[in-house]
């Protein structure tokens, strides 16, 4: 159902840097990329995240209650996922771990304060 998701940013350079690192990992390459934006994905897969200036001029803020949540392919890659956004100016809202039978996630922020987390469910979220 979704096509993709975009997120706002003051700083493109510096979040492009977190992103690009998030993408590597999920074997996701730039897909597309103008003046003031930035997208990942991969054509005809799963949706893919652009990053922008806002445009209407005003500054970036984060949406209360907002988050986008990457799917990963086991608990390993949620660990990896999770220290790779820390390690490139996020900030951790909740290590990796069990958040109920059936589902394991890690919650960070982007360098703008966008909330992320990484999961995986069902049997490789044992």
């Amino acid at each position: 159902m979704i096509g993709y998701v975009t997120l706002g940013t003051n700083d493109l350079p510096r979040a492009a840097v977190f992103y690009d690192a998030i993408a590597a990992e999920l074997d996701t390459p730039r897909m597309m990329e103008f003046d003031g934006f930035i997208a990942w994905g991969k054509e005809g897969d799963a949706a893919g995240i652009g990053l922008t200036k806002p445009f209407d001029g005003n500054a970036a803020s984060v949406g209360n209650g907002v988050m986008v949540a990457l799917a990963a392919k086991d608990k390993d890659q949620v660990q990896r996922l999770y220290d790779i956004a820390l390690a490139n100016g996020g900030t951790c809202e909740g290590p990796p771990g069990s958040r109920g039978e059936g589902f394991y996630a890690g919650y960070f922020r982007d360098p703008d304060g966008n909330k992320l987390n990484a999961f995986v469910m069902g049997p490789a979220a044992a």
